[in-house]
């Protein structure tokens, strides 16, 4: 039986307050199961309205299954063996905006919202020139969000009780300054009223945050425990049991998200870049630059490449010798943060999958790892060795193969069919793989400069790229290791 409030019985409806763009794991994981937490055990009355940022019926399940869904929490404690499993129920409904556009900006007219969530990957606060009101909708995260607020500025005629707060949880630095400059940015190419501007900037609040919880997707036991749970369930979702989502506080955001007050480790902050810093590099950098080299090398989860001996000593001294020297803090804490990340990435409960953390690599590459190849550049004046060899790896991995195995990469359809036409002419032989290096690093709209100017870094990248080709990554990267 499909789980829903008939099998459900603890089943309640809420009032509709949040707003969310993304289906994804880690949204449901992270907030949903936060808010669902805040429902049931301090009265916060809050219910979910889950947007789909893309063309697809996900969302339609959802709804076959009430909204609910059920999170699994496993890791240690202090040494303790820790499992939760637990229905949420915060989700009210999902919703398809390119199927259900007028319904989509009904939802602005509802004067209770007051909470937008979202997290759309790093490739999706991006601007988007093409985009226009008149879409229905507009293709872009921050085109569809602007019609959004533009509808609900109108139906409330841009009163101060309208606005809302904007909680991104997109891993990109500033990501609420971002998209609330993009916003602006696109109402001004629209000709939308000065006085909606305004209002964009003084009664909505654009909070930078950061998170941080491993969500590895879809448990590998699914059918066993939905066995002993008696229904079945289409979004059952696994997750570590460590958890911190810090956030900038603006405006009265405690008064509507009082998240920070009631035991959790939700911090409301002034500044939050060293706590951004310090996880983006270490946590994210060293899943993205493992995820190309590990699955080369013929690993497929986390957990497998710490424990293996050669990928195992590649992370370690990406970390320790290259990421931690660029980060401005205390050594000690920095380094004792960095062994608490790879015991979790050890954690015996979790399967992490590296495909599914390679999703959309290239711009997670450029918001996770690119920062820390340019500052230990910068430092040292010579290029970082394991983490350059990470890049090189990373436009193998885009060759889409590995030995038989077509390997199934998601991101942006530009940077699949830039890959494709590269490796093609490499394979046909108009072109060299300095060429195919050369364009690569080249696409200033990812990296919004041109890394051709980086000296040195096109160079070795091909040197790298030639010997994985040749000798293929197992031999390849105990070279780079001796």
């Amino acid at each position: 039986m499909l789980l829903n409030r008939e099998v459900y019985k603890d089943y309640r409806e809420y009032t509709q307050r949040i707003i969310q763009f993304g289906e994804g794991n880690f949204l449901r994981a992270f907030a949903d199961k936060l808010i669902d937490d805040m429902n049931k055990n301090h009265n916060y009355d809050s219910s979910i309205i889950v947007i789909q940022p893309r063309d697809k019926d996900l969302v339609y399940e959802l709804n076959d299954q009430d909204g609910l869904f059920t999170v699994i929490s496993k890791g240690l404690d202090k040494g303790e063996e820790i499992e939760d499993i637990r229905v949420i129920n915060s989700i009210s409904m999902g919703l398809n905006t390119y199927k259900e556009y007028n319904k989509y900006l009904e939802i602005a007219e509802n004067p209770d919202l007051k909470i937008i969530l979202s997290n759309t990957t790093e490739a999706g606060i991006v601007y988007e020139e093409q985009d226009k009101l008149q879409d229905r909708p507009a293709e872009s995260f921050p085109g569809k969000l602007t019609a959004f607020l533009y509808h609900r500025y109108k139906t409330f005629s841009g009163s101060v009780e309208s606005g809302m707060y904007i909680i991104p949880c997109e891993l990109i630095e500033d990501n609420g300054d971002r998209l609330r400059e993009i916003i602006i940015k696109i109402a001004r190419n629209w000709d939308l009223e000065r006085e909606f501007i305004k209002w964009i900037e003084e009664f909505n609040y654009f909070c930078n945050t950061l998170v941080d919880s491993i969500v590895p997707g879809m448990p590998e036991n699914k059918d066993e425990i939905e066995k002993k749970l008696g229904y079945e369930d289409k979004f059952m979702v696994e997750s570590e049991i460590y958890y911190l989502w810090v956030i900038e506080e603006k405006g009265e955001l405690e008064k509507y998200f009082p998240a920070n007050k009631l035991g959790y480790n939700v911090l409301f902050v002034q500044d939050l870049e060293p706590y951004r810093e310090r996880k983006v590099s270490i946590l994210n950098g060293a899943h993205t630059s493992m995820v190309p080299v590990s699955y080369l090398y013929g690993l497929r989860t986390v957990k497998e490449s710490v424990e293996d001996e050669i990928i195992g000593k590649f992370i370690h001294r990406a970390i320790f010798k290259e990421i931690i020297p660029t980060i401005d803090m205390d050594r000690g804490e920095i380094e004792e943060f960095a062994r608490d990340v790879i015991e979790r990435f050890k954690n015996p409960y979790i399967r992490h999958e590296l495909i599914d953390i390679s999703l959309n690599s290239m711009s997670k590459f450029r918001t996770r790892v690119l920062p820390s190849i340019l500052k230990y550049k910068e430092i040292n004046g010579v290029l970082p060795k394991n983490l350059v060899f990470s890049f090189a790896s990373l436009m193998a991995f885009y060759r889409g193969e590995f030995g038989e195995e077509e390997i199934q990469i998601s991101d942006d359809k530009y940077i699949l069919d830039i890959y494709s036409q590269l490796w093609r002419g490499y394979y046909e032989e108009s072109l060299t793989l300095l060429d195919l290096v050369h364009e690569i690093l080249g696409l200033e709209k990812l990296w919004e400069k041109d890394l051709n100017q980086v000296e040195g870094l096109g160079n070795q990248i091909v040197e790298y790229l030639e010997k994985i080709i040749k000798n293929g990554m197992e031999k390849t990267i105990e070279e780079i290791l001796e």
